[in-house]
């Protein structure tokens, strides 16, 4: 049988290489699916884009890839010199793979993921950066556990909401991270409506920062898309705020 990816596969050095300007590498991560966690990695990324740092926004989630949409980009094919370099959008450096199959579906299972994610980190141009983002798809499947295994310097930033269901399902993630030793930068609420201290108890149960609580916020989801817009929402003066928290 062959060897893991990494012991065999000469991408993983290119990886190393790939990524050798990179300050800062945050994965946001929200174990459940459809708590905002691609509008917050997309915001985030484009909070720290407007105070001045450089900054790549990667979105692995390659079934439904949202970061593009969300920060209004086309869908061509992006440029190629020496690798595919990602694309310039609202002061972002994003990279998806809905830019090499634009509304396609990409049916991938077991090392297929790990191959399709080896890849797209490996051709990406990502140059001098002060933070790359990395969306990761709900969940710590194959490939949260793949940017545990391949990515240098990653840390983790958490995204709950206050639901009985979610907040569960983060503890447990809370659980594998804390126990593979890696880095946890704290976890932030998304749509809060009620105040529930919840996940700030959960946060402190594992001695980690409670980042802080992103409010619900009707007028949100017509802002997607424009960048302009996105940055009048309450929403957004929030992810600022936290922005300005993991900028220490």
């Amino acid at each position: 049988m062959p060897g893991p990816p990494d012991a065999v596969d000469p991408r993983a050095a290119v990886v190393e290489d790939r990524l050798a300007g990179v300050g800062r590498i945050v994965a946001v991560t929200g174990s459940k699916g459809g708590i905002g966690k691609s509008v917050v990695s997309a915001s985030l990324a484009l909070a720290w884009a407007d105070a001045g740092r450089r900054v790549g926004l990667l979105d692995l989630d390659f079934t439904s890839p949202c970061s593009h949409v969300i920060l209004g980009a086309d869908e061509g094919f992006p440029g190629e010199d020496f690798g595919v370099d990602p694309k310039d959008t609202a002061g972002v450096s994003l990279m998806s793979v809905a830019f090499f199959a634009p509304e396609v579906a990409v049916p991938l299972r077991g090392d297929e993921v790990a191959d399709a994610f080896l890849e797209l980190l490996a051709v990406t141009r990502w140059g001098e950066l002060d933070f790359l983002v990395l969306d990761l798809p709900p969940g710590l499947g194959d490939i949260a556990l793949d940017v545990v295994r391949l990515v240098p310097r990653v840390e983790f930033l958490l995204l709950s909401t206050s639901s009985r269901v979610v907040l569960g399902s983060v503890e447990r993630a809370l659980r594998l991270l804390t126990g593979l030793r890696v880095p946890v930068l704290g976890v932030a609420e998304n749509l809060q409506r009620d105040g529930d201290q919840g996940v700030s108890r959960l946060a402190a149960s594992f001695g980690l920062p409670f980042l802080g609580a992103l409010p619900y916020d009707a007028g949100l989801e017509s802002s997607l898309g424009d960048p302009g817009r996105l940055r009048a929402t309450a929403f957004f003066s929030a992810v600022c705020r936290l922005a300005g928290r993991l900028d220490g």
